[in-house]
């Protein structure tokens, strides 16, 4: 380690030692390669948390730049910015060169990410190639020009690492963004929250104080602020906006950046100005990526994990949420194949509850926060989509009878439901069929169970007064579903006969 690293570790040697908790930072050291198992359990061994901080600060004194590096990246992560910005000024520089690490990653690419607060991979990781190629298209095609690569998708499918991916490759970096790239959890924000982020952001991008000895009051006066910044301190850099919610944040950075943002809402760019692409991803992953995941977690062979692991893959659509969570609990148990694989067919998700990577520590909390998010006026329309059965698609017409609209009116509210990525749809023709992942069915009817039986009464309700004085025709889009599914709903509504 330089002189310049090892000097700002010892500087702030004792505020590290206070604060840090020392688990999931070593975790990802462990995944960088830069401390080992032994390592791990030596710092482990120490009785009290500050003694286990001091020892890991110890470690990493006696190691080299790339430990230093890490560290930093992991208090990033692990939510310790004030520590991490601590150590920011000590950050060696490391040479740019075709060099590559055990992972295939330059050192160029490395401290250009570290610089930039990238997250790094997680402790288990499986490429996906496809996605993470069609993000960088998209990012070549900006071409050092303003304008938009939005990748989205439905929570826990894996959005955020496959952006931090796509900018760990030294050509993109060198080709499209020399001027570095710059990361920022967005999340759910207020005015104040918004504000808070901008100004972070501004600082980081302004630690001389060229520009300004005090922080921006406002978010006209943080956007104004970092237009300049950008334009004049970090021309042809690339902002990463992870998890946007709300198109009026984006606003704030609409200023002739380059920009690739992680959202459940693919609405989100509608209002912004500037080229705009997008990159949607898939749900689940393929079985064989899902079941690569979990002999990672568990240490086994692919050939060698028992048929429990088949199933899990299966139930759950292959959800790179649900697999870690689950692969990181095995990692702890691994006796309870049958245990989370009957918690996961009984919709228990509660019971599927562990730190992770993740934003959240289990599936129905990623999904109720969507759910919340709606507009009030459209909530109660979801819930009625707790009817809905796995791997049906129902037509427009059978909704429109439900909630007693015109077409055009169902097609608008479940077009917010399809572009904050709660519901899917298939065009058939000129007309849409809609549909539910398996685990939005589950989540759904789990959390409505007890207004299930009335919901399957309300849609036979519906059917029965629309279809009392005219006849259900053949060439009607929604016949075939009526005759295939009219009995299950009257089934679970407990109506033996039609009136």
């Amino acid at each position: 380690m330089d002189a310049k690293a090892r000097n700002c570790l010892l500087q702030h040697r004792e505020a590290l030692e206070r604060d840090i908790k020392t688990s999931y930072i070593m975790d990802h050291m462990i995944s960088n390669g830069v401390l080992t198992v032994s390592e791990e359990e030596k710092v482990k061994n120490e009785p009290t948390q500050r003694q286990r901080a001091a020892m890991l600060i110890k470690t990493i004194l006696e190691k080299d730049n790339y430990s230093y590096i890490s560290f930093y990246n992991a208090l990033l992560h692990e939510g310790y910015k004030d520590l991490a910005y601590l150590l920011h000024g000590g950050i060696p520089v490391i040479s740019s060169s075709n060099g590559k690490d055990s992972v295939g990653i330059t050192s160029y690419v490395r401290t250009v990410l570290c610089e930039g607060g990238v997250p790094q991979r997680p402790v288990v990781f499986v490429t996906r190639k496809r996605l993470v190629n069609a993000i960088q298209q998209k990012l070549f095609k900006l071409s050092g020009e303003p304008g938009w690569v939005t990748i989205y998708g439905m929570a826990g499918c894996g959005k955020s690492v496959l952006a931090a991916e796509a900018v760990r490759d030294h050509s993109v970096l060198e080709v499209c963004f020399p001027g570095g790239v710059h990361w920022v959890s967005v999340g759910k924000q207020d005015k104040s929250g918004l504000l808070m982020k901008l100004q972070n952001l501004c600082t980081r991008l302004d630690q001389d104080e060229n520009f300004s000895q005090r922080l921006p009051l406002n978010i006209e006066e943080a956007k104004d602020r970092l237009r300049i910044l950008m334009l004049r301190k970090h021309p042809r850099s690339l902002l990463i906006l992870d998890d946007v919610w709300d198109p009026w944040v984006l606003k704030a950075f609409d200023n002739q950046c380059q920009i690739l943002l992680t959202t459940r809402d693919k609405s989100v760019t509608d209002s912004v100005t500037g080229p705009k692409y997008v990159v949607p991803v898939e749900s689940g992953l393929r079985k064989e990526k899902g079941l690569e995941i979990l002999s990672l977690f568990v240490n086994m062979k692919k050939a060698d994990l028992p048929e429990q692991a088949h199933s899990i893959i299966k139930e759950c659509k292959g959800s790179p949420l649900v697999v870690s969570l689950i692969g990181a609990l095995l990692r702890d148990f691994p006796n309870r194949w049958e245990y989370y694989l009957r918690q996961l067919q009984n919709k228990q998700f509660k019971k599927i509850r562990k730190s992770s990577s993740y934003d959240y520590e289990a599936l129905d909390e990623a999904m109720s926060i969507s759910v919340e998010m709606l507009r009030e006026d459209i909530k109660d329309y979801y819930t009625d989509l707790s009817i809905l059965q796995k791997d049906v698609k129902v037509p427009t017409k059978v909704l429109c009878i439900l909630w007693d609209m015109e077409t055009e009116d169902v097609e608008d509210i479940l077009q917010e439901f399809v572009n904050k990525s709660l519901l899917f749809c298939d065009r058939n023709g000129k007309s849409f069929l809609y549909y539910l992942h398996d685990l939005q069915v589950d989540f759904l009817t789990e959390k409505n169970h007890s207004q299930l039986q009335d919901l399957h009464k309300k849609l036979i309700t519906q059917f029965q007064r629309h279809y009392r004085l005219r006849c259900l025709s053949p060439d009607q889009e929604d016949c075939m579903y009526w005759y295939n599914f009219l009995a299950y709903h009257m089934a679970s509504a407990k109506m033996h006969k039609v009136p």
